[in-house]
């Protein structure tokens, strides 16, 4: 199980971004003061942190120029989560040693794929399936998002393409709805039913989700929705 050091001075935000990860079968601890975090970090075993940038006490890149000095090729990969997302933003971020960063509020399914890609580049195994896969004609590479059918890039919108990412890493899986919401359309987006049905339906369609192509997206009745593959 992945251990993932996570530093959030929200509550409400932090509690969301744990539950979910939680539910992925990530160890999360968390942390609300940079202080915490950093002497957690440098005196404990986390396989990635994932920081956000402004806490009270001190930033998420002092927290990680404190991991790196104490220990320096042993420090864990770091993610960000910043509400800045200017080009000087991101340029201050890589440039104190993040391995990668996302813009809050974060969408789920692709904070899910970016922790994936990242332990993934660490060498640590995650609940995840592997970067790039292919069934018959159907093909995805989960750390560039991207989807092929018949050899051809499918042009998804932002939330499909989270959604046929989340049934594609857990083919088989039944998904209620509500947690279907909350992973694709963000931890604290309202949305309708029928916003989520229109984007399953559309997914049937762009990437041939039918019996005759191998698959069945069953809409099982009062519990959710389940991706199938039929062999």
């Amino acid at each position: 199980m992945p251990t993932i050091a996570y530093l959030e001075d929200e509550t409400e935000i932090a509690t969301a971004t744990r539950d979910l990860l939680a539910q992925q079968g990530y160890e999360v601890t968390w942390f609300a003061r940079g202080l915490d975090c950093a002497k957690a970090v440098t005196q404990g075993n986390f396989d990635l942190c994932l920081l956000d940038w402004v806490v009270p006490d001190m930033s998420g890149a002092d927290v990680l120029t404190a991991i790196k000095l104490h220990l320096k090729a042993a420090a864990p990969p770091v993610i960000f989560l910043t509400g800045r997302d200017s080009e000087a933003d991101m340029l201050q971020i890589f440039a104190a040693g993040a391995d990668d960063y996302i813009v809050k509020p974060p969408h789920p399914a692709l904070l899910l794929a970016r922790l994936q890609a990242v332990l993934r580049r660490a060498g640590v195994t995650a609940n995840a399936s592997d970067a790039a896969q292919s069934w018959g004609d159907l093909s995805a590479d989960f750390d560039r998002g991207t989807i092929s059918l018949h050899g051809q890039p499918v042009s998804l919108g932002r939330h499909e393409a989270a959604l046929a990412m989340l049934f594609l890493q857990n083919i088989g899986n039944l998904f209620s709805r509500e947690r279907l919401i909350q992973n694709v359309f963000g931890l604290n987006e309202h949305v309708e039913t029928r916003a989520l049905d229109v984007h399953i339906s559309t997914l049937r369609r762009k990437l041939e989700l039918r019996p005759e192509s191998g698959w069945r997206l069953v809409s099982v009745y009062g519990l959710g929705y389940r991706l199938e593959r039929i062999i």
